[in-house]
């Protein structure tokens, strides 16, 4: 039996390049599983890149699959993506041929259940009450009777049918309506515009600004309330300027924004009732006001009246109010001449006082007082004068005396000073005679030059027929070298009286 070899069996196989082949198990895998969806638990997410796509993997106890989301879709998603989060992953499955590896695209998420979507809000509520976002301290008071009321809510359900019958049954008011879209994708951003919308409306604008604003819907299932408990809604209602009331889904029915907005309503029915009272029981309340406040009128009124009669019957008679000021007025006449003669006496006395002084004060006394004064003022700056001429002819004499010291001082010392600086010059003078080039001569030297005036110090330096001078202790003469091949003849030296010395040198 013939046995085909490996080469052979190979040659009847088609070849197929790297990218023909991803090509085909790419449309293989996208025709077999075209849309799927992939229940896991997020591993490995970043957030956006910076192109804006979102990479991660969805994985759970046996396998771990790669997902991606693309910048458009990521910006529509009503669940974002977090680390360790199930969720239900709707896609499509495709290959990525540059790591020759699987991926789902994601097209929508959602929480795998209530538990995770339970765990997601709750994450999210301990975030924004870090922030303060639900401080007590924060809540505004709603007002007592508003004029106009802001309703943000869907224009077509029986939510906002609800409020105006309940409205229009305990205070009629005026009522501004914000249509939203109370589910669905677009909804957390209709509901926020129209919180920062209306309180964006100036005071005493065309279109009057609200008093208070109610966030209302019907009630649903968690996932149909999920506009109310996203991001953007929870803090558009935290930073309403305006009293906020929500009233989202039933009574036992939590969201977010519950905790933001400044007053939380069961119903949107109870919202109706919170913000406006019952017009019936202010009418009867305003009623028994005004009864007590004109009985109470009328009792102030009998009161002051019996008052001002018990009054009137307590004054005095004319009589009585006029006899004791007309006594007094009698006791006054009786003591007014004693005491005007008593007044005359004392200004008397007082003048013949005023007198003295004033004769003690006249020209004649004061100008002998003052003559008087300057007389002694005289004698005293005589006597002040004779002891300061004495003084000062003391104190000349011996600044006098003290002059001559020291002139003779002076003297004496210049005198001195200037005998040393006199033998000190004159020695000074012995020394620079001793070492000047004149005592050098005198003791048998001579100074030679030659025609420019140079000092011949050398026998080198003498060329045969060159003209030198030769100078001596007493007088200057010429020379002129001798030519030949021996030196020439020493001339002989004048006798000296004083002999050199062993070892002198030529100074020169």
């Amino acid at each position: 039996m013939d046995i085909e070899s490996p080469e052979a069996k190979s040659s009847n196989v088609p070849e197929w390049s790297v990218s023909d082949l991803s090509g085909a198990l790419k449309r293989t895998l996208e025709d077999a599983f075209g849309f799927v969806r992939v229940r896991g638990e997020i591993s490995g997410y970043r957030g956006p890149v910076s192109s804006g796509h979102v990479y991660f993997s969805l994985k759970d106890q046996n396998a771990k699959i790669d997902a991606v989301i693309w910048k458009g879709v990521f910006g529509r998603l009503k669940t974002r993506p977090q680390e360790g989060l199930e969720v239900i992953a709707t896609g499509k499955i495709t290959t990525f041929a540059g790591k020759s590896s699987y991926q789902i695209v994601i097209d929508s998420l959602e929480p795998a259940g209530v538990g995770a979507l339970m765990a997601l809000l709750e994450e999210r509520r301990k975030k924004l009450a870090a922030e303060g976002l639900f401080d007590e301290g924060r809540k505004q008071l709603i007002p007592f009777l508003p004029r106009v009321i802001g309703v943000v809510t869907s224009p077509t359900g029986a939510v906002i049918r609800d409020i105006l019958h309940r409205l229009e049954d305990r205070f009629p008011r005026h009522v501004l309506v914000w249509p939203v879209r109370v589910q669905g994708e677009t909804s957390a951003a209709e509901v926020a515009n129209a919180i920062a919308g209306f309180n964006a409306l100036p005071e005493g604008g065309r279109i009057p600004r609200p008093d208070v604003i109610i966030v209302a819907r019907g009630g649903g299932s968690l996932e149909d309330l999920m506009s109310f408990n996203e991001e953007i809604v929870v803090r558009a209602a935290a930073a309403s300027l305006i009293p906020l009331v929500s009233a989202v889904g039933h009574e036992t029915d939590i969201t977010l924004i519950d905790h933001a907005a400044d007053l939380r309503c069961p119903t949107p029915t109870g919202a109706a009732e919170k913000v406006v009272p019952v017009r019936a029981d202010l009418m009867l309340q305003l009623a028994d006001l005004s009864r007590r406040q004109a009985g109470a009128m009328r009792r102030l009124s009998d009161r002051r009246r019996s008052d001002l009669r018990a009054l009137a019957r307590a004054l005095p008679g004319p009589e009585a109010v006029l006899s004791g000021p007309r006594q007094r007025l009698d006791l006054a006449a009786a003591r007014l001449a004693p005491a005007l003669a008593r007044n005359a006496r004392v200004h008397e006395q007082q003048l013949a006082l005023l007198a003295q002084r004033l004769g003690r004060q006249s020209p004649s006394v004061r100008l002998a007082t003052y003559a008087a004064t300057l007389k002694a003022h005289g004698r005293a700056l005589a006597v002040a004068k004779a002891n300061t001429i004495k003084t000062a002819r003391e104190r000349l004499e011996r600044a006098r005396e003290r002059v001559g010291t020291l002139a003779d001082r002076v003297q004496r010392a210049f005198a001195q000073g200037l005998a040393r600086r006199r033998d000190r010059l004159e020695s000074s003078w012995t020394l620079a005679r001793s070492l000047g080039p004149d005592a050098v001569l005198a003791r048998g030297y001579a100074l030679v030059r030659d025609e420019a005036g140079a000092v011949i110090r050398n026998a080198a330096q003498a060329q045969p027929g060159t003209a030198l001078s030769v100078r001596v202790s007493d007088g200057t003469f010429g020379v002129l070298v001798a030519g030949g091949s021996e030196a020439p003849a020493k001339p002989a030296r004048p006798a000296r009286r004083d002999t050199p010395s062993a070892g002198q040198g030529d100074l020169f």
